[in-house]
């Protein structure tokens, strides 16, 4: 059976893309600060470029990207600064009192156990040796076990050293010759594929820019809460664990439940065990109403569409593909996923890769 000519180029579009995954997926260490990079100029292009409209003078552009990318560092050294003392300060207290705190939550939760016919036994003083055995350390004793692990392990400090000058140097080419690198790229497109694959990057575009936009408005507003409402019911590390949170729901689930757990250990260390309980479950539960049917719904929507499952999914292979910097970007991946899907599937229906065009 003879293929028709129209469906050639996209016979072709889906073989380069499949090879240009596999290659990916082989070069995934390598091209981790360039994606990175790539993310990191995605979100900073637009300060970049109102700049560059307000002050026209093309010999200004490289002084507004190396002012975007040193206020984005101060924020990045800020957040850091800001959280980090969380841990300096909570740990020892932590290592010293999670057994007393395991033994009044347990006879706090000894009454309703009682009455739901549960009976909740646990060994104290095993607990205590095995946190003593295992936690017995102390975070300037990790840090120092880290750097020695660094000392020995040569290519891992040179990986990370190297990441570290390659991502902002990567992250400048990518502000100031955006433009110029688009239309190189575009330029490797085949004339037959140049007006399809420019709509889907547009549509890609939007699709993210929106849900990067709207995202960006839903982490400022929730560390304003979770900041405010952490602080009226008395945490004394109220803001750093507040903005914390609010910042880290651009990872989905996994932000939100790593600061409910600060919440949650902090709070036990100042409250009784179940006005902890109470204050962590009201606080975060309502965050949770306000994000799920005002914020997320009026600011995001369905931008990407993915169901919760899909969104767990693509955080688990992107994760294990690439590590951290691959949960970071499996949302806008997915995205460009579910477009190029949703075209498939267009094109499916239309008959137009079945021979019937």
């Amino acid at each position: 059976m003879q293929v028709q000519p129209s469906v050639r180029p996209w016979v072709f579009a889906v073989i380069g893309t499949l090879a240009v995954g596999a290659m990916g997926w082989w070069l995934a260490p390598v091209l981790t600060p360039f994606a990175t990079a790539a993310l990191l100029a995605y979100l900073l292009h637009p300060f970049v470029e109102s700049l560059s409209r307000r002050f026209s003078a093309a010999w200004l552009r490289p002084v507004w990207v190396l002012l975007v990318m040193l206020v984005f560092g101060l924020v990045v050294v800020g957040f850091f600064t800001l959280i980090v003392p969380v841990f300096v300060a909570e740990w020892p207290r932590l290592q010293a009192q999670l057994p007393d705190l395991l033994e009044r939550l347990r006879e706090a939760l000894l009454p309703l156990t009682s009455m739901l016919g549960i009976r909740l036994e646990w060994d104290v003083q095993a607990i205590k040796q095995f946190i003593f055995q295992n936690l017995d350390v102390s975070l300037q004793g990790g840090i120092q076990s880290s750097l020695e692990s660094l000392r020995l392990g040569g290519s891992l400090a040179l990986a990370i050293l190297g990441n570290a000058v390659l991502i902002p140097v990567a992250l400048f080419f990518f502000l100031l010759d955006r433009q110029q690198i688009l239309h190189d790229l575009g330029s490797w497109v085949p004339r037959p594929l140049q007006e399809p694959v420019t709509s889907f990057c547009v549509e890609c575009d939007e699709m993210l820019g929106q849900y990067l936009s709207g995202q960006w408005r839903v982490m400022l507003a929730l560390a304003v809460y979770y900041s405010v409402a952490l602080s009226l019911a008395g945490l004394s590390l109220a803001l750093p664990i507040g903005v914390f949170t609010g910042f880290a729901v651009f990872i989905p689930y996994i932000g939100f439940g790593v600061g409910l757990l600060l919440a949650l250990l902090t709070s036990l260390l100042e409250f009784a065990p179940m006005q902890a309980l109470l204050t962590v479950a009201v606080v975060y539960g309502l965050g949770q109403m306000i994000e799920g049917f005002f914020l997320t719904p009026r600011w995001v929507g369905s931008r990407i569409g993915l169901h919760p499952l899909g969104v767990i999914f693509a955080l688990l292979a992107f994760g294990q593909a690439m590590g951290f910097v691959g949960i970071l970007l499996a949302l806008p991946m997915s995205a460009v996923m579910v477009v190029a899907l949703r075209r498939l599937k267009k094109r499916l229906e239309q008959g137009q890769w079945l021979g019937r065009e």
